[in-house]
């Protein structure tokens, strides 16, 4: 029997349906090591070049190979980017899930599967389309050892011509993909036409899913947050970097190392800068702080576990002011936890991380712009603050793909905060380290070399007075912790301001923050659709939360606080800042099974708690 008569039968034609053109997910299921991560970017790619919005989440385990891994690609002419609950598209390429992937999806979905699953027996809803993907490829492909990585570009191909992707932006978008691999770009193009050839003449179209060119991404890019804030870093003037890897922040410091070597070597052919892989996470802050004290702008990169290391340092660095960014790239705990899945589940321990009474400035990026931004304004607060400052990522954000439009080129000088010179100490006669001279809680600081008798003093961790010297007198602790508390009242003014979206009219209002933010967006045009419920937005973007929070909340009678972690991490520690008739008005939607934010689970749980 030829190919052809067997994808005919097990594609049988459906009745036709109206056409879904660029409003639909598709969701490739492979194998962890498969060299499937090409492909998919080939096909995101394609769609993106043809001029509609799409975003890409890679959800993979936590081993180096073998277990199952998706990719799913949005694809929506709104610019809806958050993550679809449900698969309107499957590519089942695992037999390990592929029974189970299948069973998971709504009525009316399509599926295209290797032909040796026979998956269109399972169910008689969809739409299938088989493939007899190892004989194409051993058609385009003669080394055998090669055939496993050139097999994902064959459902590059067949879905190309299914869905209908240009395959002028597919040949574009595997040249650059393997811009620098001429032969792989000319193999892995064979094997995306043969897809494509065997689809157009052995598949019957039946389901409505389309794309169509659009104009809706000019001047954008794709890039994923790591290498966003890699980028920020390095134009905000970073210059030593201690690190220790950890998934999944890795990326974070391993593109600032590339990009380092191509902008950040002298004409002497030396490097302008230092990064070095610590021992552990512990060590790496310890020198983060060591490096700020003399003046460097120093970071580090890391995710929960390695937050938790963290702690006394970062103690060390609220209680002797010394400044330095740390990025946490936020993923699912507690303990090891799943380090390849996603979650907002740092925010109320590292907002006190260390013992005793310690309050640090959070920065809340919601995209990859942000995380851009973020990491400029991330070192401008830890000196003007003289204090670490975090930067609380997550891997939804830090590793996935998302469409943004070009960075803008920072024009603000950096700021360096209370430095004294030599002149301003010639002047002065001399300073108190940590006297409050200016009634904002920050003291002056001198960097060490400073040529001048009176710049020296003590920068200790244990008690201390405004003259840096030792002390153990109750007023002096007192005083100092007052001076520290009123310092972080004042960040409130300083940290980026939190965003409003919506006429402040409606009766509810939600609070949210991260990358649950697209989630929100989706979820609110959902809310006045299909239920005629309005509401208010404000995305928080820092912590502590300046003043337009507690104002929000007065002006709505509920607001619902959305994030991703079990325990309402981010409604406790509004709780904390806010008065009884705050904390009254508020409710909690939380989602946290590791798998990003979508709109509608949040929809449905807000409709669900106003009793619709």
């Amino acid at each position: 029997m030829a190919i052809s008569e067997v994808a005919v039968k097990e594609a049988p034609e459906q009745p036709k349906r109206q056409p879904i053109v660029n409003d639909f997910s598709v969701e490739i299921a492979t194998v962890n090591g498969s060299g499937s991560q090409s492909a998919n970017m080939v096909l995101l790619r394609s769609i993106f070049q043809m001029g509609v919005p799409v975003s890409g989440k890679n959800l993979f385990p936590s081993n180096i190979a073998g277990l199952p891994t998706w990719f799913t690609i949005r694809v929506n002419k709104d610019g809806y980017i958050a993550r679809k609950k449900e698969i309107d598209f499957l590519v089942a390429m695992n037999s390990e899930t592929a029974q189970e992937d299948v069973m998971s999806l709504a009525p009316g979905a399509a599926v295209l599967y290797d032909a040796p699953l026979n998956l269109s027996r399972l169910r008689s809803d969809l739409t299938f389309y088989s493939a007899p993907f190892d004989k194409l490829t051993a058609a385009v492909c003669p080394e055998a050892k090669l055939r496993k990585l050139v097999k994902n570009m064959i459902y590059v191909g067949v879905a190309a011509d299914l869905l209908g992707i240009d395959m002028a932006q597919v040949e574009k978008a595997v040249r650059k993909q393997f811009a620098r691999k001429v032969k792989a770009a000319d193999l892995n193009m064979g094997a995306v036409k043969a897809g494509f050839d065997y689809a157009a003449s052995s598949l019957q179209k039946s389901d409505p899913f389309r794309v169509k060119p659009m104009n809706k991404t000019a001047g954008k890019i794709i890039i994923d947050g790591n290498a966003a804030a890699a980028l920020g870093a390095i134009f905000a003037g970073v210059t030593v970097v201690p690190w220790y890897p950890i998934t999944p922040s890795s990326s974070l410091v391993e593109t600032l190392i590339d990009y380092m070597k191509q902008y950040r070597i002298g004409p002497d052919g030396k490097a302008t800068y230092a990064i070095v892989q610590a021992e552990d996470e512990l060590t790496a802050i310890g020198m983060v702080l060591g490096a700020g004290w003399a003046g460097a702008r120093a970071m580090t990169s890391t995710s929960g576990p390695g937050i938790s290391l963290m702690g006394e340092f970062a103690g060390l660095g609220y209680y002797a002011e010394i400044p330095g960014v740390i990025f946490d790239i936020q993923r699912v705990g507690p303990s090891t936890g799943l380090p390849t899945r996603t979650m907002q589940g740092d925010i109320l321990s590292t907002a006190v991380l260390s013992h005793g009474d310690t309050k640090h400035i959070l920065l809340l990026p919601c995209s990859v712009e942000e995380c851009f931004t973020m990491a400029g304004e991330a070192f401008d607060l830890a000196e003007k603050f003289q204090t670490p400052v975090f930067v609380m990522s997550d891997l939804d954000l830090g590793m996935n793909n998302w469409m943004s439009d070009a960075f803008p080129y920072p024009e603000k000088p950096m700021a360096r905060g209370k430095v004294l010179s030599k002149e301003d100490l010639d002047r002065l006669g001399g300073f108190a380290r940590y006297q409050d001279v200016d009634g904002d809680g920050i003291g002056y600081r001198t960097l060490p070399g400073t040529d001048h008798p009176r710049a020296s003093y003590f920068t200790r961790g244990s008690g201390h007075n405004a003259k840096a010297q030792y002390s153990e007198r109750p007023e002096d602790y007192q005083g100092n912790m007052d001076r520290l508390a009123k310092k972080f009242e004042t960040a409130r003014s300083f940290v980026p301001q939190p965003e409003l979206a919506g006429e402040g009219r409606a009766k509810v209002g939600i609070l949210a923050y991260g990358t649950t933010h697209w989630a929100i967006v989706e979820s609110r045009d959902q809310l006045r659709q299909e239920n005629q419920l309005e509401t208010d937005y404000l995305r928080l973007r820092a912590y502590p939360f300046p003043k337009a929070v507690a104002e929000f909340i007065e002006r709505h009678e509920r607001v619902y606080v959305v994030e991703q972690n079990r325990d309402a991490q981010m409604f406790d520690l509004l709780r904390l800042d806010l008065t009884p008739a705050h904390i009254s008005k508020m409710r909690s939607v939380r989602h946290y099974n590791g798998i990003p934010i979508d709109a509608r689970s949040v929809s449905d749980e807000i409709i669900s708690q106003e009793g619709r």
